[in-house]
């Protein structure tokens, strides 16, 4: 029974070191993807604070004047002029049609009110 015991034992224990040795390189795998994941992370936060400066250089005001002058006559940039802005009441809104109520109207919503007031349309249309 003994050497029954000690070849388990044995084999339990390649079981154990293998299992270790693929959980090892599996953690490691997951390190190496993680640091990847971090460097491209550094990396896209870096090229962001990169493209707001640019467009911090970009929308000064001093620059943005010289090029409206510049290309005045092609554009014809004015400043802006409370004049220049309309009221929610000079906007013509479209007036909504609001169909004409063919026959009975049942006013608890029952399903035959709707039924019979689709028949009465059809037989008045035959």
């Amino acid at each position: 029974m003994r050497p029954v015991l000690y070849v388990l034992s044995f084999l339990a224990l390649i079981a154990l070191g293998f299992w270790a040795y693929r959980e090892n390189y599996a953690t490691q795998t997951a390190l190496r993807e993680v640091r990847a994941l971090q460097r491209e992370i550094a990396d896209l936060r870096e090229g962001l604070s990169v493209q707001k400066a640019e467009w911090a250089y970009l929308n000064r005001p001093d620059r943005l004047r010289e090029l409206v002058n510049l290309n005045f006559d092609a554009l014809g940039l004015l400043p802006m002029e409370p004049g220049q802005f309309g009221s929610a009441s000079d906007v013509a809104w479209p007036v909504p049609e609001i169909p004409a109520i063919e026959g009975p109207v049942d006013t608890q919503g029952g399903l035959n009110a709707i039924e019979s007031t689709a028949a009465t349309t059809d037989e008045e249309g035959l």
